[in-house]
């Protein structure tokens, strides 16, 4: 199905949307319908879910208006629903101040999930820069990360490129106080 006429982004605005995508489970479903519809039984497989609990995830999901079918049909007297994702990208409110980051989370538990005697390129670097070169460099992140989101084929492996540039708390906020 070609995605031509899915909007480009979907902002996620309530509770049940936020709750919706803060379930690793429907997290990993909506990265299978990124490129291409599939069915509850293609999703359980793809995820590595009994077939009901697929289902109630996409309901969920479907529920929030995160995901949508696409196309049907018939398959044995049975209606066979091919559900995508209702836009191009999800866009997660910031979190508040001491709220969890739900997409980091999500980041972290698929890098841990991934196989290890794969190729993965990790790096965390400390940096000291001026407002000017934070706001540079967090736009040259973007524009690489679209650049390639552009070449992306969905034939080809799923990869997941995942960059948080942020200032962090001062030390003395990090540890609670204690010095």
């Amino acid at each position: 199905m070609p995605t031509d006429d899915l909007p480009e982004t979907f902002h996620v605005t309530t509770d049940e949307q936020l709750r919706a995508v803060s379930n690793l489970t429907r997290h990993r479903i909506m990265a299978v319908l990124r490129f291409e519809p599939a069915t509850i039984t293609q999703i359980a497989e793809r995820v590595g879910v009994a077939k009901g609990s697929s289902s109630y995830h996409v309901r969920l999901l479907e529920r929030a208006g995160l995901v949508k079918v696409v196309r049907t049909r018939k398959v044995r007297g049975v209606t066979e629903r091919y559900y995508a994702m209702a836009a191009r990208a999800i866009v997660l409110p910031d979190p508040g101040e001491g709220e969890p980051d739900v997409l980091m989370r999500h980041a972290v538990a698929d890098l841990e999930a991934s196989p290890g005697d794969g190729d993965r390129y990790v790096q965390m670097a400390h940096l000291r820069l001026t407002e000017e070169q934070f706001t540079q460099l967090g736009a040259r992140l973007e524009a690489l990360a679209d650049e390639y989101r552009k070449l992306s084929d969905p034939s080809l492996p799923d990869t997941s490129l995942v960059f948080a540039l942020f200032h962090p708390a001062p030390r003395e906020q990090a540890e609670g106080g204690a010095k």
